[in-house]
């Protein structure tokens, strides 16, 4: 009888069970990654906000009326630059509220 090459099934299944709990353990620390990144850009984007908001109120004495009066004055933000919450800003917008842009959740 002539050997032939190549690999048995239970070969192929073991190599896919391997592959599948590599992927197991890896995937939820891929995605959790992802969230506390976004996370971080939130938080930073909310110090930025205030910061402007504190800028703001050194320039004119007074603080802005609201956040889109600060977010449209071009000396303060270029049109394409206002921060948004990077989990989607229309779920998730900044609110501003006694002079500060406070944390939400996500």
């Amino acid at each position: 009888m002539r050997k032939r090459k190549g690999f048995t099934l239970v070969e192929l299944l073991v190599v896919v069970l391997i592959l599948g709990a590599l992927a197991a353990i890896a995937v939820p620390r891929i995605i959790g990654g992802a969230t506390t990144a976004k996370i971080n850009a939130c938080n930073t984007n909310i110090d930025l906000l205030n910061s402007q908001i504190e800028l703001y109120y050194i320039n004119t004495g007074a603080y802005p009326a609201s956040l889109a009066a600060l977010t449209g004055d071009a000396n303060y933000f270029a049109p394409t630059d206002v921060p948004a919450c990077p989990f989607g800003a229309a779920d998730h917008p900044y609110v501003y509220n006694n002079n500060r842009i406070t944390a939400h959740d996500h």
